[in-house]
């Protein structure tokens, strides 16, 4: 249950008060409450939404805004706050935030209440004269993400919302807070393979056609195609085979149709289409058809101003160098990108998405500090 805290409320009672709600994705409802109950009182004008309908949806979006002096720059943290299913086995009750010894336990402690927490306790030492603060928060960061962020965006077009920099929390520190940054992603696509056949008995084979036979040379065709050898800023790009089904439960058939998944995380050189068709044209080569669904473009925010102001912010508080990185899988920021510069910056990594999901309560008011500065000079860049 959300809770009433003070004003000066630290990151880690923040935390807390967001683990206590129930939030699997598509989040709405009390974690949402809790949300505005920590941002109202700090000056902000709170917008909620709801978007969707099932299956993949519904899900409630927040945008909430405190205004500087006209003119002034505008800084937006997001995030979301929704969760991936907790699973069976945890020491203690996954939405009851727990305290021991230097850890703080609980569902969304890294992914990523635990950074939301921080960046509303970063916005509460924030001056309203020093620019405009804003909060992009989703509850459908961890599913399907179809009436997430991108309604956001929507909506924000429609109001005239338009922030400078964007922060995004997610966990992307590695051995110790501050050792890593995202300045960019790989793109993702999913492509459906399918292959038609004429169902028969295996004795008779002239009078079938098996589609298992031509699924495999596509395979073997698109399994041997090298995409790229990578570029400055990002690794090579690669596909992979991540599903093969035939269901054929008897021997002594030739099934009618064979079916694949393949997944391609792609660089810049590429773009979802581009490499939609190519699958496409090989698919058709080997009798077959493909229908790729793009999950989103690769992007890279240049190293340069942002992430120095960044990489400044970590060095104060934390002695640590950040390493530039635009390694691992998606976020929103693939589609945040498109109406501002977006870096990636938040907790270690290690627990999230496990059981017993665990942040240390040292690095929550650390991040709310490097929050604090980055945000500060953001303002004032």
């Amino acid at each position: 249950m959300s809770q009433t805290l003070p004003l000066t409320a630290s990151a880690l009672e923040r935390a807390e008060a967001l683990i206590a709600c129930p939030s699997v994705t598509p989040a709405t409802g009390m974690v949402f409450d809790c949300l505005e109950e920590q941002l109202a009182p700090l000056g902000f004008e709170v917008h909620r939404f709801v978007a969707g309908e099932a299956p993949d949806g519904p899900v409630e979006n927040l945008y909430a805004v405190r205004r500087g002096p006209e003119g002034s720059r505008h800084f937006s943290f997001a995030g979301h706050v929704d969760v991936v299913p907790p699973g069976e086995g945890w020491t203690s009750g996954p939405f009851l935030p727990e305290r021991r010894g230097e850890l703080l336990y609980g569902r969304g402690a890294v992914d990523m209440k635990g950074s939301v927490a921080s960046m509303i306790a970063a916005a509460a030492e924030i001056p309203a004269e020093a620019g405009t603060i804003s909060f992009i928060i989703t509850g459908d960061e961890e599913g399907p993400a179809t009436y997430g962020t991108r309604a956001l965006m929507d909506w924000m077009a429609a109001h005239g919302e338009k922030p400078d920099l964007i922060l995004v929390g997610e966990p992307t520190s590695v051995h110790r807070l501050g050792d890593m940054m995202k300045i960019g992603r790989r793109g993702s696509v999913n492509i459906f393979l399918s292959v038609e056949g004429v169902q028969g008995h295996v004795a008779y084979p002239h009078l079938a056609d098996n589609p298992i036979t031509k699924l495999v040379a596509m395979l073997g065709e698109l399994d041997a195609l090298v995409l790229d050898e990578g570029t400055d800023w990002f690794q090579a790009s690669n596909l992979e085979v991540t599903d093969l089904t035939v269901g054929n439960p008897a021997h002594n058939v030739i099934p009618a149709r064979a079916e694949a998944r393949i997944s391609i995380r792609f660089n810049d050189l590429h773009t979802g289409a581009e490499l939609g068709e190519r699958v496409i044209a090989i698919a058709e080569k080997h009798g077959g058809s493909a229908r790729p669904v793009i999950s989103g473009e690769s992007f890279l925010t240049q190293p340069g101003e942002f992430s120095d102001l960044l990489a400044e912010a970590i060095r104060a508080e934390t002695g640590v160098e950040p390493e530039l990185s635009t390694g691992g899988g998606t976020s929103d920021a693939r589609f945040l990108k498109d109406i501002a510069p977006v870096i990636e910056f938040g907790l270690c990594n290690a627990t999230m998405h496990k059981r017993d999901e665990a942040v240390a309560i040292a690095d929550l008011e650390t991040l709310a500090r490097i929050y604090t500065r980055v945000t500060q000079a953001a303002l004032r860049a």
